[in-house]
């Protein structure tokens, strides 16, 4: 038997990727790594075309094999336009997709799946890969300990506060590490919002499924919530926090990471320190356009300096004349550098819907944050932004308005407060440095995540 770290030469790892919002790309970044670690074993990484599209991989590790998987669309089918019919209709067809896809590539490899590395949404794969393949089945959770919580312990949430709209105040101190976190801060899913759709059902039985893994690691480090850490250890067979991904950058992104096709970076260089504020949401959760037009009205009553990454198409939004009233104030870019941003000392808050990739690059980064929540995770995660590690703020009244926004700046970047959320987000940056060290928690958690992916 060769030893977990000396992987046989028939190796072959099947990688299942969620392919919506941000979920594909870090579970790239970390198959890369796995990849250039483990150079004799062969990754099998699935995923819809649309989406690996998106990825820019262009140069990864040559043990790597990329398939575009179907979508799960039928075919002649017109969608409605609304995002949770693509993802359920996706949900329902994956278990045979990929099933069948990896069969395919058991064939061309050559070599069986021994391990089925999956996003956790796929929990299909606790059947598919002990049952059917013989092969171990490890996952990997996108969003943070917070709301990992949440889905683990749905039954009790429900069992304890049912489903009724008045107790949504109430915290949850009935579990562990969610005392400063509300009912209306979980997940829909959970409590609220239709617990019978097909994306509600499939983050329950996650919850319910992932004891069963060999493994559950997430993007996040262990010193951030260890009283998470120390109840998942205990729930799961092995729990593996080994980020911040976006202090461990994979080769094959950097080329990407480093591009700044509209100088966002030049600009704020003659910024002065901490006074900028970077606003981004991503392509999935975008305020509505009145919202828009508050955080532009709010930014040129402010004087702050921004920069804004905002999608071209939304641009329309914008105050008539902002764009040039505001040319020496800041900018607004289809795309923008965020990890370089955010570690620029000029940069003195981020403005965000709060998902967790950009929650954790802005505690890596050690910049306070304003969270202006939307679905998902997004309202726990800014909940433990503001309660839990107290390195920002929900916006004021939890919509952008324009004397709201220009109040929250202020705080942030100038009151007392801000200074504060400042010091203890150095703190975390601190503690998340040390955690990706040679010495450190996720460097040490990472080399246990290889050894289960790969031993045979």
């Amino acid at each position: 038997m060769a030893k977990p770290s000396e992987p046989t030469k028939d190796s072959h790892v099947a990688v299942l990727a969620f392919p919506f919002g941000t979920h594909a790309a870090p579970l790239l970044a970390v198959t890369c790594r796995l990849a250039t670690a483990a150079p004799s074993t062969v990754f099998s990484f699935f995923n819809t075309a649309r989406s690996n599209s998106s990825l820019l991989s262009s140069d990864l590790p040559a043990n790597i094999r990329v398939h575009n998987v179907a979508d799960g669309v039928p075919e002649g089918s017109i969608l409605t336009g609304n995002p949770q019919e693509a993802v359920e209709l996706f949900l329902e067809a994956a278990p045979e997709i990929f099933r069948r896809e990896i069969k395919a590539a058991d064939t061309e490899v050559g070599r069986k799946v021994k391990c089925i590395l999956t996003d956790a949404f796929l929990w299909f794969a606790a059947e598919t890969a002990a049952a059917e393949m013989k092969a171990s089945w490890v996952a990997y959770y996108g969003g943070g300990a917070n709301s990992l919580t949440a889905h683990l312990y749905t039954d009790v949430i429900r069992e304890n506060v049912g489903v009724k709209d008045e107790r949504m105040e109430e915290t949850l101190g009935f579990i562990s590490g969610m005392g400063k976190i509300r009912v209306k801060d979980t997940p829909e899913g959970v409590v609220f919002g239709n617990l019978d759709s097909v994306f509600s059902k499939t983050l329950h039985q996650m919850g319910r499924a992932l004891p069963r893994a060999k493994a559950v690691f997430i993007n996040s480090f262990e010193e951030l919530d260890p009283t998470f850490t120390n109840d998942f250890s205990s729930k799961f067979t092995r729990y593996l926090t080994i980020g911040p991904l976006a202090l461990l950058s994979s080769p094959s992104q950097t080329s990407t990471l480093v591009q700044d096709p509209h100088g966002c970076l030049a600009w704020t260089e003659k910024q002065s320190p901490a006074s900028v504020a970077y606003i981004a949401f991503g392509r999935v959760a975008t305020p509505p356009p009145g919202e828009l037009e508050a955080i532009a009205q709010g930014l040129e009553s402010s004087k702050v300096p921004f920069v804004w990454s905002l999608q071209e198409k939304n641009m329309v939004h914008l105050p008539k004349g902002f764009l040039e009233r505001t040319r020496e104030q800041g900018m607004v870019v289809p795309w923008a550098p965020q990890v370089e941003l955010l570690n620029h000392e000029a940069t003195g808050v981020f403005v965000s819907h709060g998902g967790w990739n950009s929650v954790l690059e802005s505690v890596s980064a050690g910049v306070p944050m304003i969270c202006r929540p939307i679905f998902g995770d997004h309202a726990v995660n800014a909940r433990s932004v503001e309660a839990v590690w107290e390195i920002g703020m929900t916006i004021i009244d939890g919509v952008f308005t324009k004397d709201g926004f220009k109040e929250s700046l202020d705080r942030v970047l100038v009151q007392d407060d801000g200074k504060k959320m400042k010091v203890n987000s150095k703190k975390l940056k601190e503690l998340a440095q040390d955690a990706v060290s040679t010495e450190g928690s996720s460097f040490k958690n990472f080399k246990g995540l290889l050894d289960e992916v790969v031993k045979v």
